[in-house]
């Protein structure tokens, strides 16, 4: 499991004691590799392509503005996921964002239930929770349906990669609160694709695994 990638090598300079030009080159040369992964970030956030758009553009400006508070040779993306959590913040209340957790509370005690139906309570395996032959368009839909506070915790570990101390650091919370939410999160995740995979006859194999893996990312 690799850590998201710095980009490029360090300058000599920090952006912060750079001109007006050595902003836009350094600016181009650690911010920008990293607008597909933001844009990915903003769509799985906002649940919405102009929004997610709005989310995107406001990110970059801000990154642009506040660029010389970023010290190159650190982790740019993980600072750009930063600023782009920060706005998200801003722009979308807590109480709406957390409208839709009962619901999901409910989502959870079902996967408890299910466990207990199958044998398996007390199991703790989170790639063996994810389903296979899930097609791109029902996984991304579940990850948008899970409340704020689960979403963002699985974009940056398990899609964005960030390292548990750095997705605290993004989040503002303990790395306890990260592994937390990290868990439920992949649960509330199985519960939202298994009606899914019931319908269309997925059943359980030992390549469950690796097919894990390799669509979601998820840690093991």
């Amino acid at each position: 499991m690799h850590h998201a990638e710095d980009c490029g090598t360090t300058p000599r300079m920090g952006a912060k004691e750079t001109g007006g030009t050595d902003k836009h080159a350094l600016f181009a040369q650690w911010a920008l590799p990293h607008k597909d992964h933001i844009y990915s970030a903003c769509l799985y956030l906002a649940r919405n392509k102009d929004e997610a758009e709005d989310l995107f553009q406001e990110t970059y400006l801000r990154a642009f503005r506040f660029f010389h508070q970023f010290q190159p040779g650190t982790n740019c993306r993980a600072w750009l996921l930063t600023i782009m959590h920060n706005v998200f913040k801003n722009r979308y209340p807590h109480v709406q964002r957390a409208a839709r957790t009962l619901e999901f509370e409910d989502a959870e005690r079902e996967y408890e239930r299910k466990l207990l139906a199958d044998g398996e309570a007390g199991r703790d395996d989170p790639a063996s929770l994810l389903l296979t032959q899930m097609i791109d368009r029902e996984v991304t839909d579940a990850l948008q349906s899970l409340p704020e506070e689960y979403r963002s915790t699985l974009l940056l570990v398990d899609i964005e990669e960030l390292s548990y101390e750095e997705a605290a650091r993004v989040l503002a919370c303990p790395i306890g609160t990260v592994r937390s939410r990290l868990s439920r999160a992949r649960r509330l995740l199985q519960v939202a694709l298994s009606s899914y995979a019931q319908d269309h006859g997925y059943g359980r194999g030992e390549h469950r695994e690796e097919a894990a893996r390799a669509k979601t990312g998820t840690r093991l």
